[in-house]
């Protein structure tokens, strides 16, 4: 295989493993939410702080893939 698509594999592999990692953090936090009983503005304080972790890793890659293309990075 060329360089290039070991790289893109590479890329491919690393960001599935990323969401599989978010998904799994997600679903433990939310059977703690559920056995620990909190409240329900705490549970949307702790899902509002989840998703913004993972639309900062999403926005991330937008701007990495936007820089690349245009040659900056």
């Amino acid at each position: 295989m060329l360089a290039q698509h070991m790289e893109q594999l590479e890329t491919l592999g690393l960001n599935l493993c990323f969401a599989a990692l978010f998904f799994f953090i997600g679903m433990a936090i939310r059977d703690v939410l559920k056995q620990g009983k909190v409240p329900k503005f705490g549970q949307y304080i702790v899902w509002l702080v989840l998703f913004l972790g993972c639309a900062g890793f999403i926005v991330k890659g937008i701007i990495q893939i936007s820089w690349e293309g245009s040659g900056i990075g």
